[in-house]
């Protein structure tokens, strides 16, 4: 059956009578349909017959996993802001809840390829493709900005005035530190020797944590939390924050309640109160795996 032979979400929504979020949710349920792209279609007749309780074979392959087969309803990320904000919309929306597992990029990947958690924070750089040979696809959330916090006591013109300062970081696993040492090498500093004087954070927070503390006088982290905190920020780069996924498990119900959230206007709204943060085209389902860090 050919592409445009096949029902739109809003057509079946029409056809069943039912809001077209809903749609989704009886993805989960067995509704067979198929990815076109980055969206579901649906045969006319096999919507027909599953409705009325008379499904029969289906001739459009369904890429849902079978009932009970999806990962835990976990998380895995670094804590940042957008996770807390998109954590607290799941809540006051009513959306399925999520468990937030506390893992950098790395970990996450770890977490997810073994399917321990049904969703992985992306950032720094260009996404596999695939994880234990199984297809992947990832759901934007924001583009955000990474660089230096620090209290306005401490001048911070450039990378160079990092020189007998007081740095927290994060671990090499963590995605930021791509963007660090890339700017430490364009600023003709040597990564190693300043690493060897910082201090080691496992989270953004904790990170800019460490400067309101006075434990140390700059911190790798986000305009977010540097924002969240009063700190002065030094840009260093852009990039995108995704959630990555097994592409199987698009119709999990936690998955589509996140969709959800990160497509309304709450969370924009949620969003436009934190400095460091462009929410355009959040909720887009993504395959094209270039470099995500652009």
């Amino acid at each position: 059956m050919a592409p445009d032979e096949l029902l739109k979400t809003a057509e079946v929504a029409r056809l069943l009578r039912v809001h077209p979020k809903h749609v989704y949710r009886l993805i989960d349920q067995g509704l067979p349909t198929r990815r076109v792209g980055s969206e579901w279609r649906f045969a006319r007749d096999d919507v027909l017959a599953w409705s009325a309780g008379r499904q029969r074979p289906s001739t459009v392959a369904r890429t849902t996993s079978p009932a009970g087969a999806f990962p835990p309803p976990l998380l895995g990320a670094n804590g940042d802001v957008v996770i807390e904000v998109l954590l607290d919309q799941v809540l006051a929306q009513r959306q399925p809840l999520l468990g937030l597992v506390q893992a950098d990029r790395s970990t996450a990947l770890g977490h997810l390829g073994k399917r321990a958690i049904l969703l992985a924070g992306f950032h720094g750089g260009s996404p596999p493709a695939a994880l234990e040979a199984e297809r992947l696809a990832r759901i934007h959330l924001v583009r955000r900005e990474v660089g230096i916090a620090h209290p306005a006591r401490v001048a911070m013109k450039g990378l160079k005035d990092l020189a007998r300062r007081r740095l927290a970081t994060r671990p090499s696993t963590a995605g930021v530190r791509a963007h660090f040492d890339r700017a430490l090498a364009s600023a003709r500093l040597t990564p190693r020797s300043l690493h060897l004087r910082t201090t080691l954070f496992d989270s953004h927070r904790e990170a800019a944590c460490a400067v309101v503390r006075g434990q140390v006088d700059a911190a790798l982290t986000t305009r977010a939390w540097a924002h969240r905190l009063g700190l002065r920020f030094l840009s260093l780069a852009e990039e995108s924050y995704d959630l990555l996924l097994f592409a199987d498990c698009l119709g999990d119900r936690h998955v589509v309640g996140v969709c959800e959230v990160v497509q309304s206007s709450a969370f924009r709204a949620a969003l436009a109160k934190v400095a460091g943060y462009d929410p355009r085209g959040a909720g887009e389902i993504r395959y094209d795996f270039g470099d995500a860090s652009r």
